[in-house]
């Protein structure tokens, strides 16, 4: 396993359905969330470092905001391998930007994988097999690999990929060419793709040789790669801000997908941490509360001088952090961002995002 990946953590995000928990100057990949008492971050760096071999081949791209607080929690890092966008474009400069860096160091036949600073994996030698089993489809092959999670309910919140014809088997997994990528489709859709066990939910995973994915850019995303070559990260400013979904993999006629089974959940927003913590109790609960008639709920409350007391709910997050308590139905969590967007329009509440 040793050193035969060079894995880039994509850490720029802002985890603004954690809010108020995830604030500016503490996003979400930096919280623990899960009780071990690492970050999520700290969690991805550790799965990933032993198909690193050591930190010098392991990397974070992040924000310029975020970059010390990255190099704070993952102090055994080399400095050079933060690369801090000096503003968030989304995914498809982050990759391409961080492609073209790695290529520089160790060339283009680099087999590189990125990952999102904040799944949950529940089965970690699963999970490193599967990895296993893409890099060495993309060593062999002009493969742009993604990671499809077997659906277990049909999400509305996740992107799904189409599997195609079977291609060949690594590591004992099967390997499908890519139908198509959808994004978060409604309800009925969900359920029919799930009837034809043809769908995956889309991880956000891809790994690839650095000069294939180059070469794909070049094709389908001059307007990024082009500015970057030239230029590095002083391009930014004049770059789209495009996910590297819709930049390349919807439109790459090289993208496969694994279908993997290693317990995953992307932690998007508060259900998903109901789902992570549910035991046997009728409410999910951290930190102390006192309730009557209450089922359902999420209550998150780290202070211990803190005490929520409910009566008569039923499906509600509650989550209390410093000066700010969120109460909001479970149904409507995704409805965060519309309130930091009003929290934002008013300087008497900047102080609370």
């Amino acid at each position: 396993m040793n050193g035969s990946l060079i894995p880039v953590i994509l850490a720029g995000g802002k985890g603004e359905r954690f809010w108020p928990l995830s604030r500016r100057h503490r996003p979400k990949q930096f919280l623990s969330l899960d009780g071990s008492g690492k970050s999520l971050l700290q969690a991805t760096a550790d799965r990933l470092l032993p198909l690193a071999g050591n930190w010098e081949n392991l990397w974070v791209v992040t924000s310029s905001q975020l970059a010390e607080g990255v190099a704070a929690q993952l102090p055994q890092m080399p400095a050079q391998n933060i690369l801090a966008e000096p503003e968030g474009r989304d995914t498809a400069p982050a990759v391409a930007w961080s492609t073209l860096e790695i290529a520089q160091r160790y060339g283009e036949e680099a087999v590189v994988g990125f990952f999102p600073a904040d799944p949950w994996i529940g089965d970690l030698p699963g999970f490193q097999h599967t990895l296993q089993a893409a890099a060495q489809l993309a060593a062999t092959t002009d493969a742009i690999a993604t990671l499809g999670v077997k659906p277990s309910y049909p999400a509305t919140g996740y992107g799904y990929i189409e599997q195609g014809d079977r291609t060949g088997i690594y590591g004992n997994l099967p390997v499908y060419r890519v139908n198509r990528f959808t994004e978060k489709p409604d309800i009925h859709t969900a359920e029919e793709f799930l009837t034809t066990g043809r769908f995956c939910w889309n991880s956000g995973m891809f790994i690839f040789r650095a000069g294939v994915v180059l070469k794909e850019l070049h094709t389908h995303a001059p307007d990024i790669l082009i500015p970057l070559k030239q230029q590095g990260r002083a391009a930014y400013s004049q770059l789209p801000k495009i996910s590297i979904d819709y930049a390349l993999m919807e439109k790459t006629k090289l993208a496969y997908v694994l279908p993997a089974d290693f317990g995953w959940d992307d932690l998007g927003d508060w259900n998903a941490i109901a789902r992570l913590l549910q035991g046997e109790t009728a409410n999910v609960e951290v930190g102390h509360h006192v309730g009557l008639d209450t089922a359902g709920t999420l209550i998150y409350a780290e202070n211990d001088e803190d005490v929520v007391v409910t009566i008569g709910l039923e499906d509600v997050v509650i989550v209390r952090d410093g000066n700010v308590t969120l109460i909001v139905k479970k149904d409507r969590t995704q409805e965060i961002k519309q309130v930091l967007k009003l929290l934002q329009d008013n300087p008497k509440f900047s102080h609370l995002l």
